[in-house]
């Protein structure tokens, strides 16, 4: 029967090629497994583990070392420092998508604003708009009922329902009303790119990655759709792949967009485009 301390030891050893910080997840995971915080860990390190406890986290080691990721083992993911529920119905959010939010507060008006999310997921991008702007109105749209019951859920336990409007659709069908801005992070990987069978990609939902042969599928509906959904003036602003921007842009180009700008990420890589409404 092992304590804490070796518990972890061996944990972290066992997890080692799957992450680059092995120690973190294996308290994460024990913690988890433990129902306790991580402070207890280190409170408590000559603690041994029961039986049930000791099945348990090997279990959860071993679907880690199997490349499932670590938010679906816990079911818990930090996005914007909000809590939020993750399951395999919804992609896991990314670092690079809170730029995503930081660019609609930096570019958007703080008093009323209507804004869109499309392919909400989890509730990611709303829940953290919301949290920020009081005042703003805000409808998510994902066409996954399995998604949308996460991301409700979501909002239910950080207290931001009145300011969100949950819809089951495609991108912009269910839109009534026009717009201060759409914001999406869609799909954008190709569908034959070997990267989806690696890193865990396998395990999120291929709904929420790829998007045809180039990846840019969604991205062009979007495009083609989201003009009459926004106000004069309105904002559309995407999340992209690294190496897409320039098709992006042509594509919203094409679809009569002004003021079409390229954003990058904190890693100095081309990540975003925010346009203009073209009336």
């Amino acid at each position: 029967m092992s304590s804490i301390e070796e518990a972890l030891r061996s944990g972290a050893q066992a997890i080692a090629d799957q992450t680059d910080n092995p120690q973190l997840e294996a308290q994460l995971l024990l913690a988890f497994t433990l129902e306790k915080e991580r402070a207890y860990l280190y409170g408590w390190p000559e603690q041994a583990l029961t039986d049930l406890q000791q099945s348990r986290f090997l279990n959860l080691l071993e679907r880690r070392q199997a490349g499932e990721p670590l938010a679906y083992l816990t079911g818990y993911k930090e996005f914007w420092s909000l809590p939020l529920n993750i399951t395999p119905d919804v992609l896991i959010p990314r670092p690079e998508t809170e730029q995503l939010v930081q660019l609609a507060l930096d570019l958007l008006p703080q008093e009323q604003c209507l804004v869109a999310d499309l392919g909400t997921g989890s509730g990611a991008i709303a829940l953290a708009l919301a949290s920020e702007r009081p005042q703003w109105q805000l409808t998510a749209i994902d066409q996954s009922s399995a998604a949308l019951q996460v991301a409700e859920e979501n909002s239910r336990l950080l207290g931001l329902t009145t300011q969100i409007e949950f819809r089951l659709g495609s991108w912009c069908d269910p839109l009534s009303s026009p717009q201060h801005a759409i914001i999406s992070n869609p799909p954008y990987i190709a569908a034959d790119d070997p990267h989806l069978h690696q890193h865990g990609l396998s395990f999120e939902p291929a709904s929420a990655l790829a998007s045809g042969a180039d990846g840019l599928d969604d991205i062009r509906q979007i495009s083609e759709t989201a003009n009459a959904c926004l106000q004069a003036d309105g904002l559309l602003l995407l999340e992209h792949g690294y190496q897409q921007q320039s098709e992006v842009i042509s594509i919203l180009k094409s679809s009569g967009y002004r003021e079409i700008r390229g954003y990058r990420d904190d890693q100095g890589q081309d990540r975003f485009v925010v346009a203009s409404c073209s009336t």
